[in-house]
C-alpha cells in the first residue's frame, strides 16, 4: 500500500560547476534571487509537505547550505559529497531506511516540476523504479574504433533526474564496488540485476551547467510565472 513508504529526496550538488567557469559550484549561482539548489529543494517540498530531504554537499560548501535550508519548514540533513557522484549519493543514502520510495535528483535541474516528481514516485511503487528520460531531436552518431555511423534516434533517450526507487532496491545496488560506467543511479541499480523503467520525462527539466543555461532557466521561469499569474 502507498502509505508505508516514507518518501526520501536525496538532492546531489557535491560537485564544483568548474563548467560555468565561476567562482562558487553552479548549484549556489543565482536564479531569480534565489540559489538553483534552493528551487529543487522548493520543488520537493511543493510535490510533498512531508518529504524528508538529504542535501549533499561539498565539504566546504555546507555552512552555505545550512543558511539555504533555514527557509524551509522540512526536515533537511546535509549530507557531505564524495570523490564521484556514485561517492556523493552513497554517503547520502547512509540516512536512508528501506520503507520509502527514494529519489535522487541533480540539485542543479533546479526547472523540476512536482508533476515529474509525484509520476516518478508512482511509477516507483508500481515497478520499483522510475527514471525520466526525453526523446533525441539530434541526430545521433555512435563512435567506435575511431569510426563513428549514424543510429536511428527513435532508439535513443536522454536520461534525466529524478529517478525514483524502491529503497531496498537502491540500498542494495550501492553496495556494489564503483565503476567508472555509473553514470547515473539507473547505471547502478541496473548493474545490479534490476531492469530500469522509464517514464517520460520534461524538455524544460534542463541541468545548468554552461552560463547560457541560466539564462535559458530564467526563461522558462518568467514564462510559468506569466502563465500562472
Amino acid at each position: 500500500m502507498m502509505h508505508k513508504f516514507k518518501k526520501i529526496a536525496v538532492i546531489v550538488a557535491g560537485g564544483s560547476g568548474l563548467r560555468m567557469g565561476t567562482s562558487v559550484p553552479k548549484q549556489f549561482l543565482l536564479l531569480k534571487g534565489k540559489p538553483l539548489l534552493w528551487h529543487s529543494i522548493k520543488a520537493f517540498i511543493d510535490a510533498y509537505s512531508s518529504i524528508k530531504i538529504i542535501l549533499v554537499l561539498p565539504k566546504e560548501y555546507m555552512k552555505k547550505g545550512e543558511e539555504i535550508i533555514k527557509e524551509f519548514n522540512a526536515e533537511i540533513i546535509i549530507a557531505e559529497g564524495g570523490e564521484t557522484r556514485f561517492h556523493s549519493v552513497q554517503n547520502g543514502l547512509q540516512y536512508v531506511d528501506d520503507k520509502a520510495i527514494v529519489w535522487v535528483h541533480d540539485g542543479v535541474r533546479c526547472l523540476i516540476t512536482a508533476d515529474l516528481i509525484k509520476r516518478c514516485y508512482n511509477n516507483a511503487i508500481e515497478k520499483g523504479n522510475a527514471v525520466p528520460a526525453i526523446v533525441a531531436t539530434d541526430s545521433i552518431r555512435i563512435i567506435k574504433d575511431e569510426k563513428n555511423k549514424i543510429i536511428d534516434r527513435n532508439n535513443v533517450r536522454i536520461i534525466q533526474t529524478p529517478q525514483a526507487f524502491k529503497a531496498h532496491i537502491l540500498l542494495a545496488a550501492f553496495r556494489l564496488p564503483y565503476k567508472e560506467n555509473f553514470t547515473d543511479e539507473a547505471s547502478v541499480v541496473e548493474a545490479s540485476g534490476n531492469e530500469i523503467f522509464l517514464i517520460e520525462g520534461e524538455s524544460n527539466n534542463i541541468k545548468v551547467t554552461r552560463p547560457i543555461d541560466l539564462v535559458i532557466a530564467e526563461t522558462i521561469m518568467n514564462d510559468r510565472q506569466s502563465v500562472n499569474a
